[in-house]
């Protein structure tokens, strides 16, 4: 069995803040609204039966992210698993808006319900970072993870959401190196103009037969 956990914070006044892109990831995994139920633990239940990996239990710590591990922690202990079946999803601010980096397990890389998870559970358990974008002023870090994306972010926050789909969806089916080819910025930069000039010349110059050409030989 795996287990996904998208690190967020429970009540409507934090519903679709950049702090739980993890939640509405986790919403849209089975292609449809996910049923979530409250459980014995700090936190609500969806199961999902993904055609490749069978049952697969969908979390929402119900603890505020800053004790996200409470949750991973007593699931991991009553369903023993080992800690590379259970990916953690968590916004990052350090990354461009829908840009993803899965690892297979790492640091906390400043986010505090990353550290806590860890904390419960060691490093040992993959995690899928999606990028939210930086404040302008570094001192509104809180404000900004707190807050809405903007409506000009929400084509962006939505084609982020499906690719992070197509990751998990890999993860699921084949493990974590293949779901790294999802890794990357949501629109990879065009190559420079000298970069393509270069590429269109190799082309030109590229060994090719022509007129000049010796024939091959034939026999008569």
């Amino acid at each position: 069995m795996k287990i996904i956990v998208g690190i967020g914070n429970p009540g409507a006044e934090y519903a679709a803040t950049r702090h739980n892109i993890g939640w509405m990831i986790l919403d849209r995994l089975p292609r449809q609204e996910a049923d979530f139920q409250r459980s014995k633990w700090p936190l609500t239940l969806s199961t999902w039966l993904h055609p490749q990996a069978g049952k697969v239990l969908l979390v929402k710590p119900q603890t505020y992210v800053n004790r996200s591990g409470a949750a991973a922690g007593a699931l991991a202990a009553f369903y023993k698993i080992a800690p590379e079946d259970m990916l953690v999803i968590s916004d990052d601010i350090h990354l461009p808006l829908g840009t993803l980096r899965l690892r297979a397990q790492g640091s906390h890389g400043g986010h505090n319900g990353l550290r806590h998870i860890i904390q419960c559970l060691g490093q040992a358990f993959p995690r899928l970072r999606v990028g939210i974008d930086s404040p302008a002023d570094p001192n509104a870090q809180v404000d900004h993870v707190l807050g809405r994306f903007g409506a000009e972010e929400l084509a962006d926050v939505q084609l982020a959401i499906t690719k992070a789909q197509a990751c998990i969806d890999t993860w699921l089916g084949e493990g974590v190196a293949a779901a790294m080819r999802h890794n990357g910025p949501l629109h990879p930069p065009q190559p420079k103009a000298s970069e393509q000039s270069k590429t269109d010349d190799d082309a030109v110059n590229s060994p090719s037969q022509s007129a000049h050409d010796t024939p091959p030989s034939q026999d008569n």
